[in-house]
This record gives C-alpha cells, structure tokens and sequence, in this order.
C-alpha cells in the first residue's frame, strides 16, 4: 500500500515537471519567433534602415554605357550608415557633405561591393547587382560584424531574400536570411535600404 501510494506521488511529480517543461518551451517559441523554426538554434532578429553616403559610391572605369554610367560586369564599392528601422521614414540619412544626418542614431557602418547585372545602373525590374554586405556593429573594427550575400532590386517596396553567411564576435556562427527592400533614393542619389536579418546562431 505504501509502495503503491510512493509511486503514484513520484508519477505525479513526474507529470507536473513535463507539463511546466512544456509550458516554458511554448513560452520560449513565442518570444523568440525563430527558435522553433531554426531546431532550437538561438535567433537574434535585426530590423534596421541603411543609408548609402554617395559621397564613398565608387566604380570601376569599365565597363560603362555611352553616358558614363555603370554598365553591366562594372565593379563598384560604396558604404554608408545603419540605422533602427523606421528612421529614413520621410529622411534621406545623409547630410549633403556625406555625413549622417542623424549621428546619435547610427548603429553602425555598411559596407556593400559587387558587380552590376542586368542592364546594369539602368535596370528598373530585376536583379541590378549582386553584392556582399557588410554590417559593422561595433567601434573596433572586426569585432562585430555581420556578412551577406545575394541580389539586389531597383524596385522600390518589392522584397529580396539574401543569405547571412558568417560573421565575427556574438555572430561568430552566424547564418540564416536577410529580407531587403529599396526605400528610395536619398541624398545625391545614395540608395535608402530598409533590411531584416534573421540571425540563426549555431
């Protein structure tokens, strides 16, 4: 009697510690969106505004069109700011000397090279150039960073899938998908960016 009342008290214990395991596992699903998706991998979702400084937008010599403008197979560099998402609503992000327009709002500095495709600096629909993006996130340079690679669209709304392929410091084991979008153009035609990073750490 006593053997059978002892069990039943250890099933019971053994029931209600599954069930609070499983309540905080939901929890832990809803606060962090990507954990479920991602097999349990710890997610870090970054949502910020970049803002091209035109004033560092440089490109090769060749190949260019009749005008002088990129033309496709042109390598090109240019950087600019990282902002919190929502800052580049109604601002272009760059005064006319090439500084942020609003400095105690940088996060940190992009970094974007590549080639330009399709009918290079002229395309309106479409991939117009494949790039790797890199976000610095820190004041040392190295510390923390973020990498991506992928296509880029002139189309203003329309989102692209990138892929986050490594990084160094908390994303030392970065992976995962950027979702970009085109805001417009800014300030002496620099590109305004508004990105999600979905960050899956290993």
């Amino acid at each position: 009697m006593l053997q059978t009342i002892a069990g039943n008290r250890r099933r019971a214990t053994l029931l209600a510690t599954f069930a609070v395991a499983v309540v905080a596992a939901s929890a832990y699903a809803v606060t962090n969106p990507g954990a479920a998706a991602s097999g349990g991998r710890h997610a870090e979702v970054l949502r910020v505004d970049v803002a091209e400084d035109f004033t560092r937008f440089s490109f090769a010599p060749s190949p260019v069109d009749a005008d002088g403008q990129p033309a496709y197979g042109n390598a090109f560099v240019t950087q600019g700011y990282i902002y919190p998402e929502g800052t580049l609503d109604g601002a272009d992000g760059v005064l006319e000397d090439g500084r942020p327009q609003f400095p105690d709002k940088v996060l940190g500095e992009w970094t974007c090279r590549g080639f330009f495709v399709g009918n290079g600096a002229k395309t309106t629909k479409g991939p117009w150039v494949v790039t790797s993006q890199l976000f610095k996130l820190d004041k040392r340079f190295g510390r923390s960073t973020l990498t991506t690679e992928g296509y880029e669209l002139p189309e203003v709304g329309v989102p692209i899938a990138r892929a986050i392929t490594g990084g160094t410091g908390r994303f030392g084991t970065a992976r995962g998908e950027q979702t970009q979008r085109m805001l417009g153009f800014g300030t002496g035609d620099g590109v305004k960016l508004r990105m999600t990073l979905d960050v899956q750490k290993r």
